[in-house]
C-alpha cells in the first residue's frame, strides 16, 4: 500500500504538460522521446564536467560535445564518482568540476550515455539494457485492450504520467468492479 500512496503523490504533483489524455497521447509522447535519444558509448577518462556561466555543470562526453544533465543523470554521475549528490549541489561550479575531475572513475569499460538533444537523460555501464517506455506502453496497447484511463481528477490527473525518471499508467479495468456492501446495503455498488 505504501508503493500505491507514494505513486499517487508523484502523479498529483506534476505539471500539467506532464499528463497525458489517453493512453494513445502517452505512448506518442513516449515514441517521439525514444525517435530523438540518441546512445552514446564513451570511456570513462574522456568523460569530464565543464563549470558553465548559468552556474551550472556540463557534462563533456568526448569528442561529441558538452550536455546539461537533468536531476536523474547528475545523481548517476554523483554515484559513479563515489560522491554525494548533496555535497556537490553545495559548491560552486568551479569546485565541482575539481571534484569530478578527482573522482570519476579513469578505465576503459565504456559507460552508456543516453541524450536527447544537449541533455543526458541518464548514465549506465555496459550491462544495462534499455526499455523504453514507448515499447512497455506498446505491449500494454495491444494486450490490455479492455483498460482505459482513470476520469480526470480535480488536478487535471488522469492517472497517465511520463517524466524524466519514470512512467505511471493507472488504469481501470471496466469490467473488474466489485460489489460491495456497505453498512447492510448489498445494493451500494463500488
Amino acid at each position: 500500500m505504501p508503493s500505491l500512496t507514494k505513486a499517487s503523490r508523484e502523479l498529483f504533483k506534476r505539471q500539467p504538460d506532464e499528463c497525458f489524455p489517453s493512453l494513445t497521447a502517452l505512448w506518442e509522447h513516449c515514441q517521439r522521446q525514444k525517435e530523438a535519444c540518441v546512445d552514446r558509448w564513451v570511456a570513462p577518462r574522456s568523460i569530464r564536467t565543464n563549470p558553465h556561466d548559468a552556474g551550472r555543470l556540463l557534462l563533456a562526453a568526448g569528442d561529441d560535445g558538452a550536455f546539461e544533465m537533468n536531476d536523474w543523470s547528475f545523481g548517476q554521475l554523483c554515484r559513479l564518482a563515489g560522491v554525494a549528490k548533496e555535497t556537490v549541489n553545495r559548491l560552486v561550479p568551479d569546485t565541482a568540476a575539481r571534484v569530478f575531475a578527482e573522482t570519476l572513475p579513469t578505465g576503459n569499460k565504456p559507460l552508456q550515455l543516453l541524450t536527447n538533444d544537449d541533455q543526458v537523460r541518464s548514465i549506465h555501464g555496459t550491462s544495462y539494457t534499455r526499455l523504453f517506455n514507448a515499447d512497455l506502453l506498446t505491449v500494454v496497447r495491444e494486450f490490455a485492450t479492455d483498460f482505459e484511463a482513470p476520469p480526470e481528477g480535480v488536478n487535471g490527473g488522469t492517472g497517465l504520467y511520463a517524466g524524466e525518471q519514470d512512467m505511471f499508467t493507472f488504469m481501470i479495468d471496466p469490467t473488474g468492479w466489485a460489489e460491495i456492501g456497505i453498512r447492510g446495503n448489498p445494493e451500494t455498488q463500488y
